[in-house]
């Protein structure tokens, strides 16, 4: 082959490899495109779902307006229950009077309101009916504390968990206006979930907002007529996994690509991640913890069944304000008021395989419940051996998938079971002095009543290992 005709063939294949690399590029704005639009689709048909399973019981005098009934903003929110929280003196002092400084922009108000009280002029929360199986009769969760909701709250704390603080002090810079709202277009969750019947009981699902991933399409409408500011807790979407353990999972034969949850042989997994934040329904939450049962007689660990006696709301309540240096008084003044978004993590639901068949009694489910451990999660240290249940888990659950079953990884965002990393590394430095043994143990907590799910087949533990 002369100069010239091998110079034509470099050139060949250069203009080849580049028509290849724009095909490429061309099927991945595709792809993205493509997935937009699935986005929008199941937002939309998660809002028709939503409603048509509680469209047998929309009460005769209540007028849809596109899945939202008029009651919704007509109802008034039962005070019966503020009866139970009485205002101390020093609350009401707070109430009659409060600092007034001057702000160094314009904001709704120059009064720093320190509480709120039912029955307050101006205050008219939107109703809340935490269990309820029409959405529009339940109502969304409204918390923000912006021009136009402050007084329609029906939740305490602030959105985004523990992430509220940072919100507070870029608002406090300057970087965000106070009175800032999110744009929601083109973030309709990637996955279509639910309405379940677990959904419909309020002793079910407690610490989380089961339509937190449909609040701003679900309740569109009163955004758009009152301007409330309605944000989601649940936000969904699709991704790769690559973690390096995998790849020598799939060359030890643990895992088989199929091209479709395990996508090749370098161990690159698709998923299904959900992000929840926590949204406590505090009756349900007295509940759950058992505040104010006491055991019959006898010493507390002497005894494994407990005769009910009552369930103290007010108990967890004054706990939770007192607690928190007072950071939120109106879990005292304000009794009508049962929900609490506390400035907590949250957690990361991994799925693996089809969505929908998490909630399918006919298939399996392989369930992985872990508490975050930045440590060995993320940095590999031998202090610990929680990563390596982790790849285990997400192995399991991987493997479910491919048989046709279900396969999920719960991540909760609470170092050392929620004690956090300080008292996590003096737990160590004991255990390395022999002075304390820790039993660890794995719960199944309601996150997977959330997706639909009954129970668990099987529970990925490092007892399985």
């Amino acid at each position: 082959m002369d100069t010239d005709s091998r110079t034509e063939h470099a050139v060949s294949l250069a203009d080849v490899l580049a028509a290849v690399k724009s095909l490429h590029n061309d099927h991945q704005q595709l792809t993205s495109m493509v997935e937009s639009i699935n986005g929008h689709v199941d937002a939309l048909a998660g809002v028709q779902r939503a409603n048509e399973a509680a469209a047998n019981k929309l009460p005769s005098d209540t007028i849809t307006l596109n899945g939202v009934t008029s009651l919704l903003s007509e109802q008034k929110p039962d005070n019966s229950a503020a009866s139970a929280f009485p205002v101390t003196e020093a609350a009401q002092d707070a109430k009659e009077s409060a600092i007034t400084l001057t702000p160094k922009r314009s904001t709704a108000t120059s009064r720093i309101i320190l509480t709120t009280y039912p029955g307050q002029v101006g205050i008219d929360p939107v109703v809340m009916n935490w269990g309820h199986k029409d959405p529009s009769q339940r109502g969304p969760v409204v918390v923000s504390r912006g021009h136009g909701t402050l007084r329609r709250r029906n939740a305490i704390g602030a959105h985004g968990g523990s992430y509220a603080i940072y919100n507070a002090l870029a608002i406090a810079i300057n970087d965000l206006k106070v009175d800032h709202k999110p744009d929601f277009t083109n973030t309709d969750p990637a996955a279509n979930i639910g309405p379940f019947p677990q959904w419909a009981d309020p002793k079910k699902i407690v610490s989380m907002d089961p339509l937190g991933h449909l609040a701003p399409w679900i309740f569109n409408e009163m955004i758009t007529r009152e301007g409330l500011d309605i944000r989601p807790t649940i936000a969904i979407t699709k991704a790769h996994m690559k973690l390096p353990e995998l790849e020598q999972s799939v060359k030890s034969g643990r895992l088989v690509p199929d091209g479709k949850i395990c996508l090749n042989r370098s161990g690159e997994l698709a998923v299904t991640k959900f992000a929840v934040e926590p949204v406590w329904y505090l009756p349900g939450v007295a509940e759950r913890f058992g505040i104010g049962i006491f055991p019959k007689s006898g010493p507390l660990s002497t005894f494994l069944t407990f005769a009910p006696i009552s369930t103290d709301e007010g108990t967890l309540r004054r706990a939770l304000f007192e607690n928190t240096g007072g950071s939120f008084p109106e879990l005292i003044t304000r009794g009508d008021i049962k929900l609490f978004l506390p400035p907590i993590g949250g957690l990361t639901v991994y799925c693996f395989g089809d969505p929908a068949k998490m909630s399918d009694p006919n298939v399996r489910l392989a369930l992985r419940v872990h508490d975050e451990c930045n440590g060995s999660d993320v940095f590999g240290s031998d202090i610990c051996t929680c990563r390596p249940y982790l790849i285990f888990g997400v192995e399991e659950a991987v493997k479910e998938a491919q048989k046709g079953g279900s396969g999920v990884v719960i991540y909760f965002r609470k170092e050392g079971r929620a004690l956090g990393e300080v008292t996590k590394y003096l737990v160590y430095n004991a255990r390395k002095s022999n002075e304390l043994s820790v039993n660890i143990a794995y719960t199944e907590l309601e996150a997977d009543l959330a997706l639909g799910k009954r129970g668990t087949d099987r529970m990925v533990t490092e007892a399985l290992q």
